[in-house]
């Protein structure tokens, strides 16, 4: 009798995880059909009849709903394709520089997602203008898991491509999770180094560091006040006669006809101040020696932000790590420069090694 009480629960167990996990999946689903997306090209770039182009979304492992641009090349031959997930620049949405990238190397033959991260665009998340460097990393290997369970996408060619601070958070996905068997990190940055020591290493002390927590903390306990929380504005307009050139670069795409979008942080009113905190205490790249996937870092010499891009590829070991210099490119020349970006090159990384 005991024992067959035993076997009752076992099987009422089973039961209820069967039903438990389909009432988990009927939760996702509805989840991802939660957002509210634009169904109108809305893109900086034009769009390529070479490509066929839809909205899709997917849900991460903290139950946020991120929204896509799915581009399937036109002429397929029916076989499972590789796929390459696109994000970045840190602060832009799909409709701008990593939409670019998808939609061109969809026309090469890759089937690839460009997607908003969480909180931002037209992905779901809140509050609203968030950054994370263990969400937007997590972010990375969401999109994988899309990808990976779609039936025209061979799963065992699956890659990513991150712009600007994207680069490097798609570095660190890559380190974490290996089922990103190719990474490229484009124009990229070290988003937790260069908030713990600044630009160019300037602001590298213990006091600097204990400034700025300080300012952020006192951030936290007004933004609880006020309910609402304090945006740190996207990139300077108008641009002082003394800016650098890297902000006037930044000026050129975010802020003219040529990279402007209305759901961008950078074009308007930027991320949350508190935002930084907690790139402050955590470190890219810690095990980035242990990384064994392909990665190629492509970056401008003239880049400001050139100096994250040489010192993570130094990290790196194996013949599979690549340095690709664009000569006379600066920072944001990368963004949607199409004819210097070298999607050649890129395209022939992830054939090699998408295999």
């Amino acid at each position: 009798m005991k024992q067959k009480i035993i076997l009752t629960a076992v099987i009422l167990s089973s039961l209820l995880g069967v039903v438990e996990s389909s009432a988990q999946n009927t939760q996702s689903k509805l989840n991802m059909q939660g957002l509210k997306l634009t169904e109108e090209w809305d893109k900086t770039f034009p769009k390529s009849d070479k490509v066929n182009h839809s909205k899709i979304t997917f849900v991460n492992r903290y139950g946020i709903t991120l929204a896509a641009d799915l581009y399937v090349p036109k002429t397929t031959t029916g076989e499972k394709l590789p796929a390459i997930a696109v994000s970045g620049p840190f602060g832009a949405v799909k409709e701008q520089s990593s939409g670019l990238y998808a939609q061109t190397l969809a026309e090469r033959g890759f089937l690839t997602i460009a997607f908003d991260p969480s909180y931002t665009g037209e992905s779901g998340g809140q509050p609203r203008y968030v950054a994370s460097p263990d969400i937007n990393t997590e972010d990375f290997s969401a999109a994988v898991d899309y990808l990976m369970n779609r039936e025209d996408v061979d799963s065992a060619k699956v890659g990513i491509l991150g712009i600007c601070g994207w680069g490097g958070i798609a570095i660190q996905a890559a380190i974490n999770d290996p089922r990103i068997k190719a990474t490229v990190a484009s124009t990229m940055y070290d988003m937790t180094r260069v908030n713990a020591n600044g630009y160019f290493d300037s602001e590298n002390t213990a006091a600097q560091r204990k400034a700025k927590r300080a300012a952020m903390s006192s951030q936290r306990t007004e933004d609880y006040r006020n309910g609402t929380y304090k945006l740190g504005g996207g990139v300077i307009d108008p641009l002082p006669e003394d800016a650098p050139q890297f902000v006037k670069d930044y000026h050129a795409y975010y802020k003219t006809p040529r990279g402007y979008h209305k759901r961008s942080l950078n074009s308007n009113n930027g991320w949350n101040i508190t935002s930084n905190l907690p790139f402050l205490n955590f470190k890219f790249f810690e095990y980035a020696d242990e990384l064994e996937s392909a990665v190629m870092i492509v970056h401008g010499d003239k880049a400001h932000s050139f100096y994250f891009g040489k010192d993570v590829h130094a990290l790196l070991k194996g013949d599979n790590k690549k340095l690709v210099v664009v000569s006379g490119a600066n920072h944001t020349d990368l963004y949607d420069g199409t004819e210097i970006i070298p999607f050649d090159k890129i395209e022939s990384f992830f054939k090699e090694y998408l295999q």
